[in-house]
């Protein structure tokens, strides 16, 4: 159990790879904190977390309001007494637009929730994770910093700014005891993708699995990496078991890219 008696923060918790982290981290044995908007899904995953025989606090928050990031924080440190790791989980995909038509409000909100979010919630968290000398952050980022594909320029902005920001905290942290790391998955093979292999399959009239395997044929594995297999890593990351390792980014994807 390597996050053993250690506290996660983990925020943009749903129903796919915000779920999968906090089941994991709880499986690892961490007592965590889960941070969305949405109370239902906030509630639906701690079930699962307690089942597990792991403490879950949920905190309805709006990561881009610095009072609501504020709550997660004392709640988190009146619940649990410490905080050992943050998961900088949530993000927001922008609407996918040349850069040469997108909205310049588009990219805004883009920064704001991808980038800014993230910097605030770990501005805000730092003191407890310096306390004891070990604390760790991760970033989940994206395979879009991989690729240059037409209308994903906005998304791969805020995502590279991401990147760079996690680099520099590490730097900033790292004398204070504090890792900060980075995971990109590619595609996850989850409810919002096996929707969207769906569709296709019907537009095309073939089926799931045949969309599934002309998407794998070109991944070194000839898979798609389920949400639990993200999660590992980052919990990995949290764990003493990187106790070395930080300013640095993992790529998640069964060898759809290398890096």
């Amino acid at each position: 159990m390597p996050l053993k008696d250690k506290v996660v923060v983990i925020s943009g918790v749903g129903p796919g790879l915000g779920r999968s982290l906090a089941v994991r981290c709880a499986a690892a044995g961490a007592d965590v904190v889960l941070a969305a908007r949405t109370q239902k899904r906030l509630d639906e995953v701690a079930e699962e977390v307690t089942a597990l025989g792991r403490r879950a606090v949920t905190v309805q928050t709006d990561i881009t309001d610095e009072e609501s990031c504020r709550n997660l924080l004392d709640t988190a440190l009146d619940a649990c007494g410490r905080v050992d790791g943050l998961v900088n989980n949530a993000f927001a995909i922008p609407p996918l637009t040349d850069l040469c038509d997108v909205d310049f409000d588009a990219i805004r909100a883009s920064v704001e929730t991808n980038v800014l979010a993230a910097l605030r919630l770990t501005r805000l968290f730092a003191p407890a994770l310096a306390e004891h000398g070990d604390g760790s952050v991760v970033m989940v980022n994206s395979a879009v910093l991989r690729h240059s594909r037409r209308t994903f320029g906005t998304y791969k902005m805020s995502k590279t700014a991401l990147l760079s920001l996690a680099q520099s905290l590490a730097t900033e942290l790292g004398p204070r005891g504090v890792r900060v790391n980075t995971v990109a998955p590619g595609y996850i093979w989850a409810d919002n993708l096996k929707f969207y292999f769906r569709h296709l399959a019907q537009e095309r009239g073939i089926t799931t699995r045949q969309v599934y395997e002309e998407t794998a044929a070109d991944i070194d594995l000839r898979r798609l990496p389920e949400p639990d297999e993200i999660a590992d890593t980052v919990v990995f990351m949290l764990s003493p078991l990187a106790r070395a390792v930080t300013g640095q980014c993992l790529d998640v994807n069964c060898g759809e890219f290398h890096h």
